[in-house]
């Protein structure tokens, strides 16, 4: 056979490479992939002797993010690399493109110091490429990067200038994709409300199509931010909804078994729920048998406490099943993340567990989850999820301490857990995640305030460095719920306030007159609110300001629990 007409030798015809773009552009999925598979011979021989070779190349890398179940990019580029003449025949626009190519087999192997500087490269290259369809993925990629190291402003900047690129070539739906890494992103910066509204202007626009992938990750988008708000319920039907998309494309798809692992963080939730309640009600038992009672009363109150017995059985019950379920979840996600390996996955799943087993008291599994997820983190540098990991292994040495668990030497657990607490804050501020730091600074904060420590002092610097970091308008379910606890401890013990005390000798560090007068009026509303009987309306007369302000400050200090 003449070698022009080999298969090896032969142009690939430029006509599909416009096709292939175009699915891309308006999310014809099924259609790009079949489309691929028509063409299997032609990847599987691709030959970088041939035209348009590293244009297909990065096509192909695009399709094999979307979901195409091509040979592995390594294995392809493989062949341009073995190649050193036909790499040297490269134009530069078709570098380029390898180089493209090259970053997103770094990402899919979550090396995303790497895959950011192929794409800065690129970027640089710009005017050389001259391709703005692909210029466009490349912004959408490396803010992926950054969104994944926690560099949650340039990611947001790239996002855009992806998104601004695919609106200028009138692709509006590869713009929709886009958007909703954006409303992700601005949802991370603590802006929810437009986080929601990017979020639901891109669903609009891509209910239409099939990619599945995206409209799942929509799905759950509004999970994560229903179980942050602590709408537990919710966020699980978000989730299964999420899952039941993926499924439609890929029954083991990654972002499915992330999906399990979030689905069990919500069941989690309710278990919390549940457990508050079972302790209420133990709470109310223990009081009413410690009281002094007439025979006949007794004989009275052992009839009627059949039915909180009774309450408990089933609360204990369903407490039970859905940590079962949760596990079950966890372990699903597991399996599929073994099959499709992904770490930063796979220690989210140890970390999952590891909190389950600290709910139900077993601290040597949780010990054993959490150091698992900060290896796994750690091998990637995945600063978010070391910092997590610290934290919870924070949390296991605090509960340690309070149960009175952990040896001969009692300090020890305690002194973990303020070496936890220390590096999971030093972790924090390697990303742009404010919740993360600050959920950091509060454990810090509950360790100091221990019972081995009781340092209210140190405790109160820790309060007050997380509530700087949180603003006044968190919505984050977890984290208002362990600041008001940091807050019970800090702010209501004793017969002088600290804080006061420190400002009347003039103390007041490097804290404004606003930051001092909000401060003052938590501490002095609180205090009103227990002379008056906890009552809201007794302490806005009393105060003359509205009732809405006194309830916001009494939710902010964990003195009420926060309006829904």
């Amino acid at each position: 056979m003449d070698a022009r007409n080999s298969p090896t030798s032969a142009p690939i015809d430029p006509r599909l490479l416009s096709k292939l773009e175009q699915h891309v552009a308006s999310r014809e999925v099924q259609q790009g992939i079949q489309r691929l598979q028509a063409h299997q011979e032609l990847i599987t021989g691709l030959s970088p002797a041939q035209e348009n070779a590293a244009r297909l190349m990065a096509l192909l890398a695009i399709w094999i993010d979307i979901g195409f179940p091509s040979p592995p990019l390594p294995e392809l580029l493989s062949r341009f690399k073995s190649s050193a003449a036909a790499r040297s025949k490269l134009s530069v626009g078709d570098y380029i493109r390898l180089r493209v190519t090259e970053g997103m087999a770094a990402m899919g192997e979550e090396s995303m110091e790497a895959a950011i500087a192929h794409f800065d490269f690129a970027l640089t290259m710009s005017d050389e490429l001259d391709d703005q369809f692909l210029l466009a993925i490349v912004h959408f990629w490396k803010a992926r990067c950054l969104r994944r190291r926690g560099e949650y402003d340039e990611a947001l900047l790239s996002t855009s200038k992806g998104k601004e690129l695919a609106l200028a070539l009138g692709h509006v739906r590869m713009a929709a994709v886009m958007q909703v890494l954006e409303g992700w992103l601005l949802f991370q910066q603590g802006k929810w409300k437009e986080a929601l509204r990017v979020t639901r202007a891109a669903e609009n626009t891509l209910r239409e199509t099939d990619d599945y992938v995206t409209l799942g990750n929509i799905q759950s988008f509004y999970g994560r931010l229903a179980r942050r708000e602590g709408r537990f319920d919710k966020a699980i039907e978000f989730f299964e909804s999420a899952i039941r998309d993926y499924e439609k494309r890929d029954p083991s798809h990654p972002n499915l078994a992330r999906s399990l692992a979030n689905m069990a963080l919500a069941k989690r939730g309710i278990a919390l729920q549940l457990q508050k309640r079972v302790d209420r009600e133990s709470a109310k038992r223990r009081k009413g048998t410690s009281s002094r009672a007439s025979k006949s009363q007794k004989v009275t109150a052992g009839q009627n406490s059949r039915e909180p017995d009774l309450r408990k059985h089933d609360y204990l019950e369903r407490l039970t099943k859905l940590r079962k379920e949760a596990l079950e979840h966890l372990q699903s996600a597991s399996e599929i993340y073994r099959q499709r390996p992904n770490s930063h996955g796979a220690g989210t799943v140890y970390l999952n567990a590891a909190y389950i087993h600290l709910d139900g008291g077993d601290y040597q599994r949780a010990e054993e989850e959490a150091a698992s997820a900060y290896d796994v983190a750690e091998q990637k540098q995945d600063y978010i999820l070391m910092g997590r990991a610290r934290i919870l292994q924070c949390m296991i040495e605090n509960a340690k301490v309070e149960e009175d668990v952990g040896g001969e030497d009692p300090g020890s657990g305690a002194r973990r857990a303020i070496e936890f607490s220390q590096e999971a804050i030093q972790l924090a501020t390697h990303t742009q995640h404010r919740l993360l730091l600050a959920r950091a600074h509060v454990w810090q904060g509950l360790t100091h305030a221990n019972s081995f420590f009781d340092n209210l002092e140190a405790a109160r610097e820790s309060y007050d460095a997380a509530r700087a970091l949180c603003g006044s308008n968190t919505s984050d379910h977890n984290v208002v719920l362990d600041l008001q606890l940091l807050g019970s401890k800090v702010l209501h013990k004793g017969s002088l306030h600290p804080t006061l005390k420190a400002w009347s000798q003039g103390a007041v560090g490097d804290k404004t007159f606003r930051q001092i007068s909000e401060e003052f009026a938590e501490i002095v509303i609180a205090r009103v609110w227990e002379r008056e009987g906890r009552k809201v309306s007794r302490v806005a007369t009393r105060l003359s300001i509205s009732p809405k302000k006194v309830r916001r400050i009494l939710a902010r200090v964990g003195r009420r629990r926060p309006a829904p």
